[in-house]
């Protein structure tokens, strides 16, 4: 009897061993619970990031040298969801079925007009265009002067010389429902991050 006692006293654990056992299992559930809620709330942010990307400040990434050399191919800008464009903004829109990037330079009604030489001219005054590095006349099959139809834009590329935009019948001039928006931030690469406008 003796001997069953001790070796019942000896399988029995101490009571800073229980102790233990019990902060470990506390451990242990408390990690669960906080890595359930990080998880919870990685997904929630990440929902509500895509959420924003999609429906409010849509990123995109530029092709093309049609904008150079203020965007580069490659570059990656930010825009805001927006149809109601400014002279001079620079807007993205769609275009059989990719995002193509261009400036603005004729509202709704506005007469516009291109001398050889490649300046522009809006309701009879010259657009200063101080973000070109060279003007050009470039691919342009419309007759001047052009008449925006009402609602849509007259948008041209900074690259002129082989920019295809609203000069061409292809593009021609960009209605309010093909705008997807604004861009306003530029975010890569890094060292050019810069607001846009």
């Amino acid at each position: 009897m003796e001997k069953k006692e001790r070796n019942i006293e000896r399988a029995l654990p101490s009571a800073e061993a229980v102790k233990a056992e019990i902060k470990r299992e506390k451990i242990k559930q408390l990690y669960k619970k906080l890595l359930k809620s990080t998880v919870y709330a990685l997904i929630v942010v990440t929902a509500i990031a895509v959420l924003i990307a999609t429906l409010i400040l849509p990123v995109v990434q530029i092709t093309g040298t049609s904008m150079e050399p203020g965007l580069c191919e490659g570059d990656i800008v930010v825009l805001v969801k927006s149809k109601h464009m400014q002279r001079g903004d620079l807007c993205a829109f769609y275009y059989s079925n990719k995002v193509l990037i261009k400036r603005v330079i004729g509202l709704p009604g506005d007469y516009i007009e291109m001398d050889a030489q490649g300046n522009i001219f809006v309701n009879g005054e010259v657009l200063e265009e101080p973000y070109l590095t060279q003007k050009a006349f470039g691919e342009c099959d419309i007759e001047f002067p052009y008449q925006v139809p009402e609602s849509q834009y007259f948008v041209l590329g900074d690259q002129r010389e082989t920019s295809i935009d609203s000069r061409s019948t292809v593009i021609g001039c960009v209605p309010y429902d093909q705008m997807v928006g604004k861009l306003i931030l530029k975010v890569w690469p890094f060292k050019d991050i810069s607001l846009i406008g």
